[in-house]
């Protein structure tokens, strides 16, 4: 996979020791749980679902080996795909499940701690932040503002709760506020899916295949398409956005949201008839959207590019997600097939690299 042109992974996920050490302390979802046998990787119950005592505790939740944690094993992975750099961010659940003050306090050490690490790893490990989304906006945006100081930090990772009431929250507006004032990227990823019930009585025998290839394509298409219809993006028009998973079904399904939006009586026209936000989605998307290309598939990558531009698109992994069932040590099959999806884009060199030099304002590291 060698390039004469950067490759920047902007969508791969760590969780740090400081980190480890929160979910082992805890006993109710999500938390770290040690087997027995010391060899084993522990396993992380981060879904209720998961949390199940009929179930053996060596197939619960997802086992967390080295590579979810290990700097180094993060940096060989990259020289395995010829990735020059990766943004890397704290992977769900993020710190949404502690207390306000608690919050806080892990937000500041959870992002000091990624901070130092990219620093100890310059131009190959840059970061997106968490945020103490527990606590009250005063706080979190104390912490958007700090985030300033810390100058290998390129973005905020954002779940689709919010406050805990979704995106469309008035009370985000302080956050809002803060994000556009210092221009700071977001991040937006999935982890809470949709109602367990919608996948039937069977969901279980197919693992996570149900929440995790539908339920969180879903999740980001909601909980984006809120913010739209809520006037986030008239009320803040220089946020800036990056969706995960090429935005789920958003590059499907976005003339269906404009016309059901057009033919909606509960939402009141506006001026020469037309209903719904001032700024229409397709301006929003091309002017406050990017989109991560981590869909496996050329005709989604297509999908994306059409509807953002080849200017917005940008590779990442889903680093240790995914990995090989079989061929441990070979290069990652998942993304090969990333890889793949993207070179059928005349723009590869821009959506592999370029962009995320562009839009987060990365120094690369030489290959």
């Amino acid at each position: 996979m060698a390039s004469t042109y950067p490759i920047v992974d902007i969508h791969t996920h760590i969780y740090p020791p400081t980190y480890l050490t929160l979910l082992r302390s805890r006993k109710t979802v999500p938390y770290l749980l040690d087997l027995p046998d010391q060899a084993a990787a522990p396993r992380l119950i981060i879904l209720p679902s998961d949390d199940d005592a009929s179930i053996p505790p060596e197939s619960r939740g997802r086992p967390i080996d080295a590579s979810y944690s290990s700097i180094s094993e993060k940096l060989s992975f990259m020289d395995m795909h010829n990735i020059h750099t990766s943004v890397i961010s704290l992977a769900n659940p993020w710190l949404d499940f502690l207390s306000p003050e608690e919050g806080a306090m892990w937000a500041r050490i959870i992002n000091l701690e990624l901070e130092i690490l990219c620093t100890q790893n310059e131009n190959r490990l840059y970061a997106f932040a968490t945020l103490p989304l527990s606590a009250s906006p005063p706080s979190i945006v104390e912490e958007i503002n700090r985030l300033e100081e810390l100058p290998h930090i390129k973005g905020i990772i954002l779940g689709t709760s919010g406050l805990g009431s979704g995106l469309d929250d008035p009370e985000l507006n302080p956050i809002w506020t803060a994000l556009e004032k210092t221009q700071t990227l977001i991040f937006l990823h999935p982890h809470y899916g949709l109602p367990s019930d919608v996948y039937g009585p069977r969901a279980g025998d197919y693992g996570h295949v149900l929440p995790l290839a539908l339920g969180f394509p879903m999740e980001s298409t909601i909980a984006f398409t809120r913010m739209w219809l809520s006037g986030v993006f008239d009320r803040y028009p220089r946020l800036k956005i990056l969706i995960a998973h090429a935005g789920g079904t958003i590059p499907f399904l976005t003339g269906r949201i404009e016309s059901c939006v057009q033919h909606e009586r509960h939402i009141p026209a506006r001026e020469h008839g037309a209903r719904g936000p001032k700024r229409d989605l397709r301006t929003v998307l091309r002017e406050n959207v990017w989109l991560d290309a981590v869909v496996y598939s050329e005709s989604s990558v297509k999908a994306a590019v059409e509807l953002v531009g080849s200017e917005r698109v940008l590779f990442g992994t889903d680093h240790p997600f995914f990995p090989p069932l079989d061929e441990r040590g070979e290069e990652w099959s998942s993304v090969r097939t990333n890889v793949v999806a993207v070179a059928g884009d005349g723009a590869r060199n821009m959506i592999m690299g370029w962009n995320a030099v562009k839009l987060l304002d990365l120094e690369v590291a030489p290959r």
